[in-house]
């Protein structure tokens, strides 16, 4: 290892993403302790759920409640895993800690995650910051060419939605927005509905999840979905048919037209997916229509772009980048796109960037931050966690 490697850690609610900063690719694991009814006596943590043999029935111990990090034996759980040799293998007296807490964090937990990292892990030096601020950092120092002043980030996170305007490196609190809309009720409104028209599915969120991702897509144009939707085959090009798991021979189910005959077994167990494919997605554009009075992620992004000063507003229409899991719906950058140009004024361009890898966007901004003098500036120290407490290290931090 270097000198300058990092251990780089975006502690997200669903997936935490974690590796040196010399690494190429993050390790992705699952940030919580799973149990199945197959194998009730072995608890699988993280990543270790791709051992079992029957995903079905799952039941999950989650770290975070609304976002926030309240279990604090499961994320220890969790963390001795992820530190261990049989996952990171990361000693912390040598390798100084990036590490992600959610945006307007409490300050107890703030104490809390300080102490348990100081005095578990023995951390030399640790810099916490929010998954947000590497996710600007990495779109206006790493992978852009241009390398603009201004930005806005939308993060489609696992509880919340947050959009959030940067200017010169620095986020306008005052235009930050939050949708509380994430993966995890996209999930839940989609267990609901196939259990209410076709088969109960409410203990299978881990299954309905894979469902979600492989099967539901942006609409482009809702109205028109939803007319096609209502015909019958073969005039209904949106419905299909989910070849659920069985865990003899398919370990992850898939999507198959309905009139696809080379199925070796017309017994295996399917969900009839039609207008939930589109319907599922269109909560973040309108989340009215489940009862959760806010705005869309459109409507958000530009009034979170108003509430900056008038002349940053250019730059902040042409640099909205969407990170995060939700944004990886087929058609998401399309629609945003659209979306916010009917709403942006006619004088400003409007340019949306979803990139390749969303999930891990943020842990690769960390990776470009952990190289920087500002990342150096901004560690907290071992002796300074000593000498002030952790209180007074959390006012000199946020100061």
């Amino acid at each position: 290892m270097s000198d300058s490697n990092v251990f780089v850690l975006d502690n997200g609610a669903y997936f935490a993403k974690a590796g040196y900063s010399d690494w190429n690719e993050p390790k992705i694991i699952p940030n919580c302790i799973t149990k199945a009814k197959s194998e009730r006596r072995r608890p699988f943590i993280g990543d270790q759920i791709n051992e079992c043999r029957d995903v079905s029935g799952l039941f999950y111990i989650l770290c975070f409640q609304r976002g926030y990090l309240t279990n604090w034996d499961i994320q220890k759980t969790v963390w001795d895993y992820m530190f261990s040799a049989d996952c990171c293998s990361v000693n912390f007296a040598e390798v100084p800690l990036l590490i992600t807490e959610p945006l307007f964090n409490f300050q107890s937990i703030q104490e809390a995650m300080l102490e348990i990292l100081y005095e578990e892990y023995e951390c030399d030096a640790v810099c916490k910051t929010n998954s947000v601020d590497l996710a600007a950092f990495n779109y206006t120092h790493g992978d852009s060419q241009t390398k603009p002043l201004c930005c806005v980030v939308v993060d489609m996170g696992y509880s919340f939605t947050h959009i959030v305007p940067y200017i010169k490196g620095t986020k306008v609190k005052d235009a930050i927005r939050r949708i509380d809309v994430g993966g995890k009720l996209l999930t839940n409104h989609l267990k609901e509905i196939i259990s209410y028209r076709q088969l109960n599915v409410m203990d299978e969120s881990y299954v309905i999840n894979q469902v979600k991702e492989d099967s539901c897509f942006v609409s482009q144009n809702f109205n028109e979905d939803m007319r096609i939707a209502r015909k019958k085959f073969p005039e209904n090009s949106i419905i299909r048919e989910y070849v659920l798991p069985d865990y003899t021979q398919i370990r992850r189910g898939y999507l198959k037209t309905l009139d696809d005959k080379n199925t070796e077994n017309d017994e295996l167990q399917t969900l009839r997916l039609n207008n939930e494919r589109f319907v599922i997605p269109e909560v973040l554009f309108h989340p009215s229509d489940i009862g959760i009075q806010q705005m869309g992620v459109a409507e958000a992004i530009v009034d979170a772009i108003q509430a900056c000063p008038e002349e940053t507003k250019p730059h902040l229409f042409q640099n909205i980048v969407v990170c995060g899991g939700s944004s990886l719906f087929s058609g998401m950058q399309p629609r945003i796109q659209k979306e916010v140009r009917a709403l942006a004024p006619d004088e400003f361009a409007v340019r949306v960037t979803v990139p390749k890898d969303p999930v891990s966007y943020s842990w690769r901004g960390g990776k470009e931050y952990s190289q920087s003098l500002s990342f150096l500036k901004s560690c907290m120290s071992r002796a300074q966690y000593e000498e002030g407490g952790i209180k007074h290290l959390i006012e000199k931090y946020e100061s």
